[in-house]
């Protein structure tokens, strides 16, 4: 599984400093780095990143008013000059605090801690969407109430969508990438331009395809980079 991360710090060295850190951790990908907190602020509400590294001691925006305008960004960071913050940083649902200079074998004390955190709350959304989450959806003009632990893939029909479930297959009106986009699929990972299929039966690609539930899927090369994220 891959985590994606932005960097917020406004001195040159210790930005330098957890880069070269983050990069060294096959499962962080940095796709933001800034000095200050109102240039991250509009990039991180549009990208919505798995992990925040801030600096606590910015310019007119801390690190402890940016992390409270982000409370939906699942992992936050304080790394900070300052440990007398660190109270008001684990208010602010800080998962780790760390005084600088930050070395590499605290950072890796740091990095267990996100890896254990992020997996328990991936493993709770599989075990809400296995035994309570459920969608209604409109086929034809039947509405019919489906479990999402029952939908073994979706597959893009022009203007509609087909969910095919172990008992029965629905078309529904609406885009895949719309619907996929939806909160209550939150768990599914498209495969294919014209397939997508919920991320727990993501075992192994094979010749360019992968087996669900007995039936052979495509995968298209665009999506193959975060198939192998997903499964590392």
């Amino acid at each position: 599984m891959a985590y994606r991360c932005v960097i917020v710090e406004d001195n040159e060295i210790d930005r330098l400093t957890l880069r070269m850190h983050v990069k060294s951790v096959h499962e962080l990908t940095i796709v933001g780095e800034f000095e200050q907190a109102e240039q991250a602020l509009t990039f991180i509400l549009e990208e919505k990143p798995d992990i925040l590294f801030l600096d606590i001691d910015m310019g007119e925006m801390d690190g402890l008013t940016l992390r409270s305008k982000l409370p939906e960004v699942p992992v936050c960071v304080f790394i900070t000059s300052h440990p007398e913050y660190a109270l008001e940083g684990f208010e602010q649902n800080a998962l780790d605090f760390i005084s600088k200079p930050l070395s590499k074998q605290r950072f890796l004390v740091c990095v267990e801690r996100i890896r254990q955190y992020l997996q328990l709350q991936e493993k709770a959304h599989l075990l809400d969407t296995h035994f309570g989450e459920s969608i209604l959806i409109k086929d034809g003009i039947e509405q019919h109430k489906i479990q999402l632990h029952e939908i073994q893939y979706m597959e893009a029909l022009k203007d509609y969508t087909k969910i095919v479930t172990k008992q029965k297959v629905f078309s529904v009106y609406g885009t895949l990438g719309n619907l996929i986009n939806e909160k209550s699929f939150a768990n599914f990972i498209r495969i294919h331009r014209s397939y997508a299929v919920p991320k727990h039966l993501v075992s192994s690609i094979k010749s360019g395809e992968i087996l669900v539930e007995g039936h052979a899927l495509p995968v298209g090369r665009m999506y193959k980079q975060q198939i192998q994220n997903l499964l590392s």
